[in-house]
């Protein structure tokens, strides 16, 4: 059977409208990952943000996710029928249902694993403390994402990688653009760090998570100076020491170590 045939649609001809449901006759899926393992599935790039977001607030709720790394920029048939739109993170919920993009599947996690965890749970009760979280991640997530580590993952991981026309060196002036940019975050993430207990306020929330999915991305790049951000460090000490974080110091990239002082605790 061809791989594209691995999931169908309620729309025939149309993947991913429908939504998607996994066929169980598909050779080349892992009956035992997708079918008997009750554990959900994460579709994901070892150093894309939003996918190390989602990752963290899983780790958090003691929840391990199988990982299938993805390289979305080959627009997979069988990955297009998940997400027609080809980004990540995708997570196979339940039913093996698709819940598509960081957010997204931040909302999906407190609504079924996060209202039941009452003081640990990483939204908040409050609405205007809900609305300080929410702009924390579309901080984080969005705008630093559009400022700094989009280009940078893209010129210096990403473009070794692709070998469809679309790779090539590295542009110089892109990278020093991003590098300009990372400054004005930190900053920002040093006077949080200074003024709150965690960034969002008292507890630890998903604006922390969406900042140490973000912030470690370029700390594996070797991209952040922290002598200058006391602050800031002392909070991505503390993350870096959660059990929850323990499993992206692990990650690598081919063809691209990370910082000698990537997995240290106290670096």
């Amino acid at each position: 059977m061809p791989e594209s045939d691995a999931y169908t649609s309620d729309a025939a001809g149309l993947p991913g409208i429908g939504p998607p449901r996994l066929n169980p006759h598909a050779r080349n899926w892992p009956e035992s990952r997708f079918v008997l393992n009750p554990m959900l599935t994460l579709f994901h790039f070892p150093l894309h943000a939003g996918c190390r977001f989602v990752r963290l607030s899983f780790a958090e709720y003691g929840e391990e996710l199988a990982l299938i790394e993805e390289k979305p920029w080959l627009r997979r048939r069988e990955f297009l029928a998940l997400n027609p739109a080809g980004t990540l993170p995708v997570l196979l919920a339940e039913g093996d249902v698709p819940v598509v993009g960081a957010t997204v599947i931040a909302e999906y996690v407190d609504e079924t694993r996060g209202v039941f965890k009452r003081d640990k749970r990483l939204f908040a009760e409050d609405p205007f403390e809900r609305a300080e979280i929410r702009r924390l991640i579309d901080w984080y997530l969005d705008k630093a994402e559009a400022d700094v580590t989009r280009h940078l993952v893209r010129e210096r991981v990403l473009k070794p990688q692709m070998t469809d026309g679309n790779g090539g060196s590295p542009d110089a002036g892109v990278i020093r653009a991003a590098r300009a940019n990372i400054r004005q975050h930190l900053k920002y993430t040093n006077w949080l760090a200074a003024t709150r207990n965690w960034l969002a306020g008292p507890r630890l929330t998903y604006a922390d998570m969406a900042a140490a999915a973000t912030l470690s991305v370029l700390d594996y790049l070797g991209e952040i100076d922290w002598g200058e951000h006391r602050a800031a460090r002392e909070w991505y000490q503390r993350m870096k020491s959660r059990p929850s974080f323990r499993p992206l110091l692990q990650d690598r990239v081919r063809g691209l170590s990370p910082v000698s002082h990537y997995a240290d605790l106290d670096f």
